[in-house]
């Protein structure tokens, strides 16, 4: 009962995914009366209607789409499950879809993502790039990073790293505007605003500490926009090392205030609440961190990368 109530899920997610009860019989290499069969008879089981039937295609009615939302998830665990008896989890297959801001996965993710797809040639990944914070569960995602502090105490999360900020200008600006020497100089510079985040800054020397609010004529909503607004010698920003390695390395860009701390920000790989972690899950988070901490990567900075998270 248990192994036709599986093939069945199969069936209809197939249907559901090729929009055709044809489609999926020819993925499945069944043929396509016993595909429509098995849809009718689940629909029996559960006394419902789970497909719209037309002469335009098949179209999952409301039901439909939470069974098909809840059956995926029930299949792909019981692939891991599988997976994890045998002894077979360093050897991915499937479906892996990450979340990451845009910013974040363009500097360190996409070019390391060769040697992860090389490492696992059955895998297939989606990479869904954005700066807010998205629900996990509803976007299908299987683990997301995340920076800042997570505002959810639910949320199924893993610090995988830790990175210091600064405060950088190009030298134009700095030449026009001068270079502070205290947090409390700040006060008098342009500064570009990640517009979702607080425009306080809070330094910390020793045993001092100090808060400033800055103040800008440009205020930024995605971290593009914050780097192209620095290089464009509008102003300072708070920024972590790596998103202006090359700039930093070459001059282009420079550190201010470099006797003073500011707060550290956590790298977070976040999991859907309610269900484990899949192993392709577990392993790229794994990848991630050893990119940042094993070749000593600095981390991104929270004000340009969808830094807090409210979990699934």
């Amino acid at each position: 009962m248990t192994m036709d109530r599986f093939q069945a899920m199969t069936a209809f997610i197939r249907v559901v995914e090729n929009g055709s009860f044809s489609g999926a019989a020819r993925q499945l290499g069944v043929g396509q009366p016993a595909i429509s069969k098995t849809v009718a008879q689940l629909e029996e089981r559960l006394q419902v209607r789970l497909l719209l039937r037309s002469t335009h295609g098949l179209t999952p009615t409301e039901a439909g789409l939470r069974f098909y939302e809840r059956a995926r998830l029930a299949i792909r665990e019981a692939d891991e499950a599988e997976l994890a008896a045998r002894g077979e989890g360093t050897s991915l297959s499937g479906r892996l879809r990450i979340s990451a801001a845009t910013t974040f996965a363009r500097l360190m993710i996409m070019p390391r993502l060769p040697e992860f797809l090389n490492r696992h040639p059955a895998l297939d990944i989606d990479v869904i790039l954005d700066d807010r914070v998205i629900d996990l569960v509803s976007e299908g995602i299987d683990v997301a990073l995340r920076m800042g502090t997570l505002t959810d105490s639910t949320a199924v999360a893993r610090r995988i790293a830790s990175g210091g900020r600064s405060v950088v200008a190009t030298p134009a600006y700095l030449a026009r505007a001068g270079v502070p020497r205290t947090p409390a100089d700040l006060a008098g510079h342009d500064a570009v605003v990640y517009s979702q985040l607080s425009n306080s800054w809070a330094f910390r020397q020793g045993g001092t500490e100090a808060s400033v609010v800055v103040h800008g004529r440009l205020r930024v909503s995605a971290a593009e926009g914050i780097r192209a607004a620095v290089l464009a010698d509008l102003g300072l920003a708070v920024a972590s090392d790596w998103m202006f390695g090359p700039e930093l390395a070459d001059g282009a860009v420079r550190r201010v205030l470099e006797d003073w701390v500011l707060p550290p920000i956590d790298l977070w790989a976040v999991f859907p609440t309610g269900r484990l972690a899949s192993a392709k899950a577990r392993a790229f988070a794994d990848f991630v961190e050893a990119i940042l901490n094993g070749d000593g990567v600095p981390v991104p900075d929270s004000p340009f990368d969808g830094c807090h998270s409210n979990g699934a």
